[in-house]
């Protein structure tokens, strides 16, 4: 039996294959970025074909680096950025428009018309009335692009999230590929009904969108499809599919009721598994799907969503230029003791959790002429500890439960400096894992359990194991100074936009 499971993690700046062996370790692992595209302020796109293209390399040189055949692979999981809106051709495979990405605000003034509606819409879906979500962007995609509601209502354009796109071209495409999405990322449309896991026809009215253009909804680990790629995968089964935040979840091991993780990646995602209950938020959280195995029942989870972490540390590099790499930002930020006075509120589209602000804009405050760049670098990475402070503080209103320790994963997490703060301004243990990949690691683990390779929960229990554990070790008195001081400088960022 073939023993290794290989993961695609198609994210917001990348997209990466791993192979893992059934212990969850790494064989090899390949990646390509994508352009990011801004046609105006607000506006983030990505080019569909560039992802696919990317998509198709990462797995041959994957696959070549571990020195390994389909043949040696039991399954493929895929995972994705969530929220960001696809609208192809059924018949040629052409995207009808650039992917529209979950940090675009462009439909702002639709969902201001839909207000009214908020309360209902929420009701049905766990999810807040937000530019974030899938529905306004694939409404604005059929308005906007030409002949897109034509085609829709005939049927010859097909909608999905980036796993959708992944997965149809991936198991034949024009040619037969199979449309399909898992729970976790129907969840995030605002187009799904968190009870009964399947499309609301109210909504797709609201939003004027036919169902014949969404892809069937299937759990997260089951068998989908065969993959269908000539001399590079043939007759591997796509057995997994996780929204990349459940993935993450999933990957640390998180499958019971009050586990939860933290990933630092272009946002930062906390999920707190609720088990098979619903638990709808009053502070400002999602509710959404952890996961669903099978048949067995859905695990839900509370989601605290920051828009912008990672991403912020790429503007210092790419917009301001006062970092090279992404990786010098700590070293910069560790040549000075402290922020220097300086608050970073970067609510480039708005604040997400708990705040839900699309009039905020980003902030930078406290300024005096005593601080320099390394002050800013610093206050860049003080602003993802806060904000991860803004959730859990929700999340301990909405459960009633401290968290006793925070589990963290994603690239940030090899920032020594930034750990350690988030453990100070937190009050709590963070640990991190040895395998961060654990957006990846959990697709792949989807994928494992549906094809045999693991036998259940208990053995990926066994391959999670601890690198570092990071202690709190500022005094009380200051943690709860600066934190004040971070909320007035939010203060400072909202009602910006008119």
């Amino acid at each position: 039996m073939a023993e290794h499971v290989m993961a695609i993690d198609q994210g917001t700046t990348s997209t990466r294959a791993i192979v893992f062996d059934r212990h969850g370790a790494i064989v090899a692992t390949a990646q390509r970025e994508h352009a990011q595209i801004f046609p105006r302020a607000g506006w983030v796109e990505h080019d569909p074909v560039e992802i696919w293209t990317n998509t198709e390399w990462v797995v041959s040189h994957a696959l070549g680096k571990a020195r390994l055949n389909a043949a040696d692979l039991a399954g493929i999981g895929v995972t994705n950025q969530r929220e960001t809106a696809i609208v192809w051709d059924r018949r040629t495979g052409r995207p009808v428009y650039n992917a529209v990405v979950w940090q675009d605000t462009r439909t702002q003034d639709r969902l201001d018309r839909l207000a009214d509606q908020a309360e209902r819409i929420t009701g049905i879906t766990g999810l807040p009335l937000a530019t974030y979500f899938s529905a306004s962007k694939l409404a604005w995609i059929l308005d906007n692009a030409p002949g897109a509601r034509d085609a829709a209502e005939a049927g010859d354009i097909l909608f999905g999230t980036p796993d959708t796109w992944i997965v149809w071209n991936l198991t034949g495409g024009p040619s037969g590929g199979e449309h399909v999405t898992d729970v976790t990322n129907a969840s995030r449309t605002l187009l799904m009904d968190l009870t009964t896991l399947d499309w609301s026809e109210e909504l797709l009215a609201v939003w004027g969108i036919p169902r014949a253009m969404l892809p069937a909804i299937r759990s997260s680990s089951e068998v989908v499809g065969t993959a269908q790629l000539p001399a590079v995968v043939r007759r591997v089964p796509v057995a997994g599919i996780l929204g990349d935040q459940q993935a993450a979840a999933f990957g640390q091991a998180a499958f019971d009721e009050g586990q939860s993780k933290n990933t630092y990646g272009t946002g930062n995602f906390l999920l707190v598994n609720t088990g098979t209950e619903l638990v709808r938020s009053s502070h400002g959280l999602i509710t959404t799907v952890a996961y669903r195995c099978g048949t067995d029942a859905a695990r839900y989870a509370l989601e605290g969503s920051i828009a912008v972490t990672g991403s912020l540390v790429q503007w210092l590099r790419d917009n301001l230029g006062i970092i090279r790499t992404s990786q010098e930002v700590q070293t910069l930020a560790e040549s000075v003791e402290d922020n220097g006075g300086a608050y970073f509120v970067p609510a480039f589209s708005g604040l997400f959790a708990p705040y839900w602000r699309q009039d905020a804009r980003g902030a930078l405050v406290g300024l005096t002429r005593f601080v320099t760049k390394a002050h800013i670098a610093r206050a860049a990475l003080e602003s993802t500890a806060f904000q991860t402070r803004d959730v859990i503080g929700a999340v301990t209103a909405d459960t009633g439960r401290e968290l006793d320790e925070l589990r963290v994963d994603g690239g940030m997490t090899h920032n020594d400096l930034l750990m350690q703060f988030q453990a100070d301004i937190l009050g709590i243990p963070v640990v991190r894992p040895r395998v961060v990949e654990t957006t990846a690691l959990g697709a792949a683990y989807a994928a494992g359990l549906a094809t045999g390779v693991w036998a259940g929960f208990d053995d990926l229990r066994a391959h999670w194991q601890e690198d570092r554990r990071f202690e709190p070790v500022m005094p009380v008195e200051e943690r709860d100074r600066r934190y004040r001081t971070w909320q007035k400088a939010v203060s400072k960022s909202l009602g910006w936009v008119d």
